[in-house]
This record gives structure tokens, C-alpha cells and sequence, in this order.
């Protein structure tokens, strides 16, 4: 768990962490470089989640890849199923990344979402909906490695 206390919001006790795949994680159903090490680092304090469509259809290979087992969204409404997903976990506890228009309704549900740019680019909806934007996953991934600079960036 990460607990922050945000001056203008109440405290949050983070418990998990929700990433969109595909444009976030991976580019064309690949994972990106240098992802693997900072999400196995963050496991000690955050359960992961992965949501994808597995548009690609190569999410089993990013799994193993990751330790991990994706949640496969169904075709269409993709946005309201990940928003789903958040509430379901209980957003107050969530921290949401992603960057495509379709991850609008969880970044706004996540008690901190965080849009990222990637080389697919930013949905608006997307940069409208989060509470912060970062350059890349891995500099989302490092903010959450040291989280005290959420508390520097959205105290109000």
C-alpha cells in the first residue's frame, strides 16, 4: 500500500494499480523496454491489474513477460468496463495509467489517474480526465516508485 496525504484531498491509501496495455504498456502488441523492471518493484506495495481488448492478440506473450494475467475486456464499451473495473476494486484505492480514450472513465474514477503520452499519443478525453499527465509510462512508473512527489505535484 502507498499512503499519501495531499494537502486540499484526503488521505489515499493506494492499493492498486490499473494499466491500460496496448499504447500504454506495449506498442503493437509488444511491451515496451523497460517497463518489466520498475512494475515487479512496485509489487511489493501495489496489486496490478492489466486491462486490454488484446487487439493484437498477443497479451499471453506480455503476460509472461510480467508475471501477470490481464483482465480481457469484451468488444465494445471498452471505456465503461474499465471504469467498472476501478469501482469495483474500489476507486479510492486505485491509481489508473493510461493514455487512449478509452481509459478516460477510469483515470477520472481512480482516486489518482495519470495519463501518459506515448508514442499512439494522448486522447484528449484522456489528458481531461486524469489528475496528472507524465511524459511516458516510465516516468509514470518512477512517480510511483517515489510517490511523495504526488504529494508536490497535486497538493493544492
Amino acid at each position: 500500500m502507498i499512503e499519501l496525504t495531499i494537502p486540499g484531498r484526503s488521505t489515499l491509501r493506494l492499493a492498486h494499480l490499473v494499466l491500460d496495455v496496448n499504447g500504454t504498456l506495449a506498442k503493437d502488441g509488444r511491451l515496451l523496454d523497460k517497463v518489466a523492471k520498475p512494475l515487479a518493484a512496485l509489487r511489493d506495495r501495489l496489486t496490478i491489474h492489466l486491462l486490454t481488448a488484446d487487439t493484437y492478440g498477443k497479451q499471453d506473450n506480455i503476460d509472461l513477460m510480467l508475471g501477470l494475467k490481464a483482465t480481457r475486456l469484451t468488444g465494445g464499451n471498452e471505456a465503461g468496463q474499465k471504469a467498472e473495473f476501478v469501482h469495483r476494486l474500489g476507486a479510492k484505492q486505485v491509481v489508473a495509467v493510461g493514455q487512449g480514450a478509452n481509459d478516460a472513465g477510469m483515470l477520472k474514477a481512480a482516486a489518482i489517474g495519470i495519463a501518459v503520452l506515448s508514442e499512439e499519443g494522448l486522447a484528449a478525453s484522456a489528458l481531461l480526465a486524469a489528475d496528472l499527465v507524465m511524459p511516458s509510462i516510465h516516468d509514470a512508473l518512477n512517480l510511483l516508485e517515489f510517490p511523495t512527489r504526488l504529494v508536490a505535484t497535486l497538493r493544492e
